[in-house]
């Protein structure tokens, strides 16, 4: 996510392979940048349980509070992300965001209670939810 020489090199090996393909990444990454650098179409991918630090990666899970385990703060934070650009960070400043699609953690003991509600809450909300237009 960090690393411009390899996000550029992958980038580089996806354009080459199938350019038409959606190249995914960590919104705001390296990866995607390097992705629409050379022309890719782009999804940017935001975290419901995981939170973020001031230079828009995601806190490592080595560090406390990396983990969002409450499924209401998760939804709180994946509707101001969707809906409003922004996303609040570890160290307290709220920075832009853009999410073109949510990752889902399948590991955790309540995963698919939380995908429910999640989903529940985003189409209460108004969210329409599928693949990206662009990726049509």
């Amino acid at each position: 996510a960090t690393n411009a020489t390899l996000a550029q090199a992958i980038a580089e090996a996806v354009y080459k392979v199938q350019p038409e393909l959606v190249l995914y990444g960590l919104a705001g990454s390296e990866l995607t940048k390097a992705g629409e650098k050379i022309g890719l179409k782009t999804a940017h991918e935001v975290f419901a349980d995981r939170t973020y630090q001031a230079n828009g990666t995601l806190t490592p899970r080595r560090q406390p509070d990396a983990l969002i385990t409450s499924a209401e703060a998760a939804i709180a934070q994946v509707l101001r992300m969707v809906q409003g650009g922004w996303v609040r960070t570890q160290q307290g400043p709220e920075i832009a965001i853009r999410a073109d699609t949510v990752c889902l953690h399948g590991d955790g003991a309540h995963a698919l209670e939380f995908a429910q509600q999640l989903s529940q809450a985003l189409r209460a909300a108004g969210v329409q939810m599928g693949r990206p237009a662009f990726a049509k």
